[in-house]
């Protein structure tokens, strides 16, 4: 990959399968929803976090991370409504929980409103797009690999980019398959289910909590 200006390619793959196996809510909110409504929507979902972060990507190349290191301000405000949605979405776990806590009925009825496509895709790419750490990540982390003698550094940028999200949607294939193996599982035992939910809404919450107190450094 030198020729394209790419600089330890197989190091580079190797960095990115460990940070995308790494548990994050992008890669929750997919599995989540895989066991909710199945393996389409689950697929919605995650080709929400890819535009989000190809967009992400995009940003970061054309120096939006150098605009939040100089506005602070911004970046606060970005920050601030990433945790919020975060937290938004944890609650709205913890209550679906505890409304299947008290419900009497034991088998767990999939939730399938009229709108549940768009509805998936939309709150996939809202929270692929809530964390502005992710552009300073990818810049930070792609400008190692690439050769800054190259004549074309976008060409470089792109592969390494296609590269992490050929990665990525292998991932996140094997989460949806798995959601809904495990949806099947969990079908007639509400009390489990219940406490999964509640787990991964306290989860959501705790990630929102932890972008609120992100720094830049």
């Amino acid at each position: 990959m030198s020729h394209f200006g790419i600089t330890d390619f197989w190091t580079y793959v190797i960095g990115v399968v460990i940070i995308v196996l790494l548990p994050g809510p992008n890669s929750l909110l997919v599995l989540t929803t895989a066991v909710q409504h199945g393996v389409r929507e689950g697929y919605r979902a995650a080709c929400a976090i890819f535009l989000g972060d190809a967009i992400l990507m995009l940003l970061a190349v054309v120096g939006v991370a150098s605009l939040l290191k100089a506005e602070p301000m911004l970046f606060t405000v970005i920050k601030i409504s990433g945790a919020l949605y975060l937290c938004y979405l944890g609650a709205g776990l913890l209550w679906k929980a505890w409304r299947l806590f008290l419900t009497r009925d034991m088998v767990v009825k999939p939730v399938t409103p009229v709108k549940m496509a768009a509805h998936s895709f939309r709150r996939a790419l809202l929270l692929s797009l809530s964390n502005p750490k992710a552009i300073l990540f990818f810049i930070s982390f792609f400008i190692q690999f690439v050769n800054p003698a190259y004549a074309h550094p976008g060409l470089s940028f792109l592969i390494l980019g296609v590269v992490l999200e050929i990665i990525s949607a292998i991932y996140l294939s094997v989460l949806i398959f798995a959601g809904v193996q495990l949806a099947i599982w969990f079908q007639r035992r509400r009390l489990l289910t219940a406490g999964a939910t509640s787990a991964v809404g306290a989860l959501f919450i705790g990630f929102g909590v932890k972008l609120a107190t992100a720094t830049l450094s």
